[in-house]
């Protein structure tokens, strides 16, 4: 069992009045850290996937919301976003004087997204994201020495709870299971895309062009469709926890790139499972940008469970010079490189250094991966 960095910042946000949103993919950890940290405490968990569960919150009544909560004190509702109006339900309650209990809420799809919570609840709430497993939550179970044995599976298989636990053989079997989840329960079921075909031709598309600037043109020409679907779809794809993007970092120096942006997906495991390619790393040509991919989804995570707000971004210029990663935080920069081989000669670009002064600068690889945690 992984203990998650997310359950301490949950324990503390307990002894708050705002209802908690705990968010995040399919399968990665929701229920079962809610599990783990109130067996011991006078709480509930509801699945509002089911019906009995659903129908008495749809209501809207009062009374009987209360008989379904009981005398509990903490009550967590779990897959929140299947509740029609979520967010004025949970306003509802939250109001009501007569109610002492914390409420916890989880969705697998972003509230914005599916239960429109956020401008019921503006004030009245505080927003937790779980990702899949990061390489501190497996240090801290596994030890490092783990974590250099099989770094290159980690890249290949991703960092899913269901991923991480299974045997070897079994490991492209899940992860073909939890595409289809993403693909299907979520985003083709509830927002009733009219073509699913065009949304997996999208996502290995982008599977292809990790770490590189996406245009929206190229992709709607490519794809056949408006460049508005394009990115009705791309909003889609990061409200559903498949991918997020990073945007420039710029000040308008004249040969600053300025508006594109780079796509990335929350876990290796499914960009590959949608190219079904689980090739060793030895026999690839994608490591690099594999590796880009991995160094910034764990920068985000440890950064998270240390509870630091950062901006992200990635710096290029026309002529070709770059940084893979920016971290803004309360105005400080930090820089980041990331290659799969430690290269000695890797230097912040003049350009970059000539207009905003020397910075800390890292050249994170295999090497040093642990630098990633510090």
């Amino acid at each position: 069992m992984y203990q998650r960095n997310l359950s301490k910042i949950i324990e503390k946000e307990l002894q708050e009045k705002e209802v908690l949103i705990i968010y995040g993919a399919r399968q990665v950890g929701k229920t079962t850290i809610l599990k783990n940290l109130l067996q011991d405490k006078e709480s509930i968990l509801l699945n509002c996937e089911k019906f009995s569960v659903s129908e008495i919150l749809e209501s809207k009544n009062l009374v009987r919301i209360k008989q379904l909560f009981g005398e509990n004190k903490i009550v967590a509702l779990d897959e929140a976003q299947k509740i029609s109006k979520i967010g004025e339900v949970l306003k509802l309650i939250y109001d009501d004087e007569t109610f002492h209990c914390k409420i916890i809420a989880t969705g697998s799809s972003s509230f914005d997204l599916a239960g429109k919570i956020i401008e019921p609840l503006t004030g009245r709430n505080r927003k937790l994201k779980l990702y899949p497993i990061s390489l501190s939550e497996i240090k801290g179970k596994d030890g490092w020495v783990w974590i250099e044995e099989n770094l290159d599976s980690l890249l290949v298989f991703g960092q899913y709870p269901a991923v991480l636990m299974s045997a070897e053989t079994r490991k492209e079997i899940v992860l073909d299971e939890l595409a289809s989840d993403y693909l299907y329960k979520d985003i083709l079921a509830h927002e009733r895309i009219r073509n699913p075909l065009l949304l997996r031709k999208l996502l290995k598309a982008l599977a292809l062009q990790v770490g590189s600037q996406v245009s929206v043109n190229e992709l709607s020409g490519l794809l056949g469709i408006a460049s508005q679907t394009v990115e009705k779809y791309l909003d889609l794809l990061e409200k559903n926890f498949v991918v997020y993007q990073l945007g420039t970092f710029s000040s308008n120096l004249r040969n600053e790139l300025k508006k594109s942006r780079k796509y990335y997906f929350y876990d290796l495991g499914i960009r590959n499972a949608l190219l079904n390619n689980f090739s060793p790393l030895s026999s690839r040509l994608d490591v690099g940008m594999l590796w880009e991919n991995f160094c910034v989804n764990e920068r985000m995570k440890i950064n998270c469970a240390n509870e630091i707000r950062v901006n992200y971004y990635f710096w290029r210029t026309y002529d070709g010079a770059e940084i893979d990663l920016i971290e803004e935080s309360n105005g400080v920069l930090e820089l980041f490189e990331f290659k799969w081989r430690l290269k000695s000669n890797v230097k912040i670009p003049v350009s970059f250094e000539g207009k905003y002064g020397r910075k800390e600068f890292k050249v994170i690889s295999r090497e040093n991966a642990y630098l990633l945690l510090e």
